[in-house]
């Protein structure tokens, strides 16, 4: 059979779909058909070119060349940072990669050099996790932890020839496609042409949404404020963008119809002890009583159910009042994890105003399960470096008016200032926006430092190291780039009673001002090392995909020496000292994770505990201390009668040992009942602890 009827042949097999149905939704799509073995792999050839585009800005592009190997070069920048990838890959003549060898570096700077090869029957692979060998009888395919999105037309073209389009995978698991629907996509000279859109699921905790063109070939991989789509259709990115987000919401909404637990009676949650945030104790066991998403009452334990209420047995353990994850980047993905998390409210630091528009109204109206979001006006200088969220600006005046207009929404409780914001407009928009009733938070901009935002007027500073960079720079070194990250290796020789210091902390602390530390997230930046798994991670690790447990053993940052190993290691126990004296000397501390909440965030509350904080004052910290700080201690934060009914149930007492926070059995948010064991399955998550019983609930809507 020659190659050309091979190819018509692969290609009419392959998208032989006859009924296409989103992700995750109850009806199912078709399996599409399998290619038969006489369908050989044609290969490409020639150049492929796609544009990389965040939020409506190209940022960068990824270039394929086919030929007797195929060549990837992918590269974007955002935020003054991004990826750099470069990938060559050898096919079999049955399309499986043979070698592919991976170079470059990762958004945060750590080295990027993997490399897998067949020889003789035999996979060998080295990642950042180390060097791996595996038979290749049980699986064939290759999954590489640093590609480009071109892998997902490797993973794709053998998925759709395989059995139910499922494949098990090195190094481990498997992986899974699914077709959604058909389209039509218009490019800049007005032609048309039809793609399949696709889920790919199976190593992480949610799917990767992309299209694929007629012949089979990668169009566009996109997410909801992501899309690398192919050169001439940059016009769909936006049109892309929102068929991912519609994608995710239909998923989570299958996944919300088997999790959430609504009842036709009032809830009680008998034989708990509630943690009390102003004594810093548990009380007596009791039973709480809910009704209209209010706790309607906090009474003794009950021998007996009540014909007319619903008994949830809670076996003598904790009650603890939903936490505020307080530097969020919200998006669907972490919302209903965050649930099971026990984080019921959301800060939001910064976001695509209309992508968090959408999220917001889902999560309100009911359509998607998910934390309560505060937000904050993101604002941002026009820069090479720019973040592209939020509003850009490239005058003061247009600063001003950004400040006005999120004013005028009347649902942002603070602006959030950023890097490449010209450091000379500060006072004036800290003026208007306090003029406007609301706070200033924010990064240090470039070739400026904390002192001069606190002499500004900013109410809070965002990311601990954003103000210790101001005792090490030099005035006229760029913080707008890498440097922000890198220079943390100088933070060991920081003084903590040296006159700066002090005089930054002493100035934060006479104003009454908080300080968003990001812990977790700088542990993770420089303690994180490849082969090791994260120390924010070793608790649960074992729980998570697969993907989830390789990525655990990658650094996040360039550790290129033993001295940036050591200086990294001595530069975060600075970071502790300092938010230790700041604490000391009065400084609100403000938990929040900058990494998606969920797990994180439970790290981001332990690594308090390193202050000197007992593991009572961190819970009062994440539940009624942030919710009096943004104005809702009157309805969340505690579990009083007349509050919300928001918390969560743990079997353990998480006054005597913090971590006992991970293994949550029930969590209640707007009158509904949540059990993470039926959550974590849906993401590939082992469950920490099963659910509690309920002793009478024969009347679940």
């Amino acid at each position: 059979m020659n190659s050309q009827v091979r190819r018509s042949k692969a290609v009419a097999l392959i998208f032989a779909v006859l009924s296409l149905a989103a992700c995750g939704q109850p009806e199912q799509s078709t399996p599409v058909a399998a290619v038969t073995e006489e369908a050989a792999f044609a290969r490409p050839a020639g150049t492929e070119a796609f544009t990389a585009i965040i939020s409506g800005t190209r940022v960068g592009q990824m270039e394929v060349q086919h030929g007797d190997v195929t060549e990837v070069g992918y590269e974007y920048r955002n935020n003054g940072r991004g990826p750099s990838v470069e990938e060559v890959i050898e096919f079999t003549d049955e399309g499986v990669p043979r070698s592919w060898r991976i170079t470059g570096a990762t958004t945060f700077g750590n080295i990027i050099d993997e490399q897998f090869e067949v020889q003789g029957g035999t996979a060998n692979w080295t990642d950042t996790t180390g060097t791996s060998a595996s038979d290749m009888a049980e699986a064939n395919l290759y999954v590489a932890q640093e590609s480009s999105p071109y892998a997902l037309w490797v993973y794709a073209r053998l998925l759709l020839a395989a059995e139910d389009n499922t494949l098990a995978v090195l190094p481990a698991g498997e992986l899974k496609l699914e077709a959604i629907d058909t389209l039509d996509v218009t490019g800049s000279d007005g032609a048309s042409m039809a793609v399949t859109t696709y889920a790919l699921s199976g190593i992480d905790l949610n799917p990767s949404y992309f299209a694929l063109d007629e012949a089979g070939m990668l169009f566009a991989s996109m997410n909801e404020r992501f899309a690398l789509v192919r050169a001439g259709f940059e016009q769909e990115e936006q049109r892309l963008r929102d068929l991912a987000a519609e994608y995710a919401t239909r998923r989570f909404e299958s996944i919300q119809e088997n999790v959430t637990r609504v009842f036709d009676k009032p809830v009680r949650i008998n034989n708990v002890r509630v943690f009390d945030p102003d004594s810093l104790s548990l009380t007596d066991p009791v039973s709480v009583l809910v009704a209209d998403n209010r706790i309607a009452s906090v009474d003794d334990v009950v021998e007996t159910a009540d014909a007319d209420e619903i008994l949830i047995d809670g076996a003598g353990g904790t009650l603890v009042a939903g936490m505020f994850e307080m530097h969020a980047h919200a998006g669907q993905g972490s919302a209903l994890l965050n649930i099971a998390a026990g984080v019921t409210s959301f800060r939001d630091m910064g976001n695509n105003n209309a992508v968090l528009d959408d999220l917001i109204n889902k999560i309100e109206s009911g359509r998607l399960v998910g934390p309560r979001i505060h937000r904050s006006g993101f604002i941002e200088g026009r820069s090479p470096f720019s973040s592209n969220s939020g509003i850009l600006v490239a005058t003061q005046e247009e600063a001003l008016d950004a400040v006005r207009w999120y004013a005028d929404q009347g649902d942002f409780h603070q602006i959030k200032i950023y890097n490449s914001m010209n450091p000379e407009w500060v006072p004036a928009m800290v003026a208007e926006a306090h003029a406007r009733g609301m706070r200033v938070a924010g990064h240090v901009p470039a070739f400026s430092n904390a002192d001069a935002m606190i002499a500004a007027g900013y109410d809070e500073l965002t990311h601990i190291n954003q103000v210790m960079l101001g005792w090490v720079l030099e005035p006229d070194e760029d913080t707008r780039t890498l440097l922000r990250l890198t220079a943390m290796k100088r933070f060991p020789a920081i003084d903590i009673n040296s006159a700066a210091v002090q005089q930054t902390i002493s100035s934060m602390a006479e104003r009454g001002m908080g300080i968003d530390p990001t812990l977790a997230i700088h542990e993770n930046l420089m303690l994180s090392r490849n082969g090791e798994v994260a120390p924010g991670m070793v608790d649960y690790i074992d729980h998570m995909p697969v993907g989830i447990q390789r990525n655990a053993r990658t650094a996040r940052s360039e550790i290129a020496s033993p001295e940036d190993d050591i200086a990294y290691r001595g530069g975060f126990a600075k970071i502790l000292e300092t938010v230790r004296e700041m604490r000391d000397q009065g400084v609100i501390i403000i938990p929040g994770t900058d990494l998606g909440g969920s797990f994180s965030y439970h790290r981001e509350l332990e690594l308090y505990q390193e202050l000197g904080m007992t593991a009572a004052e961190v819970i009062k910290m994440a539940t009624l201390d942030m919710a009096t700080y943004l104005g809702e201690g009157d309805n969340l934060g505690s579990i009083e009668p007349g509050k919300l009914a928001d918390f969560f149930l743990i079997p353990g007492d998480p006054t005597a040992d913090l971590k006992a926070i991970k293994t949550i059995s029930m969590v209640v948010k707007d009158g509904n009942v949540y059990f993470p064991s039926d959550i974590y399955p849906e993401f590939g998550i082992r469950p920490f602890t099963p659910a509690p019983m309920i002793v009478s609930g024969a009347g679940e809507d």
